[in-house]
């Protein structure tokens, strides 16, 4: 067994970027009246932060790629059945997989939503002007109800799983998040995490954020 680097840079800073992003919109969201000028700034955040991610799971670390943790539905079956592999103990196992795809994708749908909801009062999304008002209220809705309760439940499993795993199997999985590292064979793949791979990381967040940015001055 040795320390094996999992989770590269860029992926433990977007996982603890989006966390407090989130619970930034959430309370934000909540509060309501002025906060609503931090909530809409937080959503260009995690617009940005989603869509470096999508582009970081094609061309990042070993185990942050898609190709690691997209499973044929057999796989998730027979892990299901308690027949796991080896790698499944290294990055995202089939369930973990599943719930990662999900947050990731309501996640991103809620971002998308936001810029496209109107509340008819205060707010109204960079978006609004460029779609067909049926897509509005459609987003409107969601944005407000669905999306917010789905994504706020794969939170909460996402936390359930996390505590679960630390109490019933003794795996930590938190402290690899933020060190990067797991103790495993050594022969086990790295993921890569050099001055490299984080300069391609910096020059593409740096992409999503103006990408936001621009998207954000639309609405002034």
């Amino acid at each position: 067994m040795n320390a094996i680097r999992v989770w590269d840079l860029p992926t433990r800073l977007f996982h603890w970027a989006l966390a407090l992003s989130v619970i930034g919109l959430v309370i934000t969201g909540k509060v309501g009246g002025n906060a609503m000028v931090w909530h809409f700034r937080l959503g260009h955040v995690v617009l940005a932060l989603l869509v470096f991610r999508v582009l970081w799971g094609l061309v990042g670390g070993r185990w942050s790629r898609f190709s690691s943790f997209l499973y044929a539905p057999s796989t998730i079956i027979a892990y299901v059945r308690g027949q796991s592999r080896p790698e499944h103990a290294v990055g995202h196992n089939p369930l973990g997989a599943l719930s990662v795809l999900a947050l990731l994708s309501i996640a991103l749908a809620q971002a998308v939503s936001g810029l496209m909801s109107d509340d008819e009062i205060a707010f109204t999304g960079p978006l609004t002007s460029f779609v067909p008002g049926a897509w509005v209220s459609v987003a409107t809705s969601w944005h407000k109800t669905y999306g917010q309760y789905l994504l706020l439940a794969l939170v909460g499993l996402h936390v359930v799983a996390i505590v679960m795993y630390r109490i019933k199997k003794g795996i930590n999985l938190v402290t690899p998040m933020v060190t990067g590292d797991k103790q495993l064979p050594t022969l086990t793949e790295a993921s890569q995490d050099t001055l490299g791979t984080r300069g391609l990381a910096l020059v593409l967040i740096v992409l999503c954020a103006l990408g936001a940015l621009y998207i954000y001055r639309l609405a002034s």
